[in-house]
């Protein structure tokens, strides 16, 4: 199973659809299992949810950064 790509269809699903947002920041296991369609091994999931976790934040902040170079180029 290849870790990188399963985080980032998670990611692309998760940052298209509130309700899986909202279940992911409440029941993350529950998420990833409702998103791939299977019951992984909890080191995997484990691994998994750090990487979305780390990959939402990332692009959070990058997206912020974006904004506020947006201000300063007015």
């Amino acid at each position: 199973m290849d870790l990188k790509e399963q985080i980032t269809k998670v990611v692309e699903k998760i940052t298209k659809d509130k309700a899986l947002q909202e279940q992911f920041q409440t029941e993350p296991v529950k998420a990833l299992e409702n998103i791939l369609g299977v019951d992984l091994p909890d080191e995997i999931v484990d691994q998994i949810i750090k990487g979305v976790k780390a990959k939402l934040t990332t692009d959070k902040v990058s997206d912020a950064v974006d904004s506020l170079k947006g201000l300063f180029n007015k």
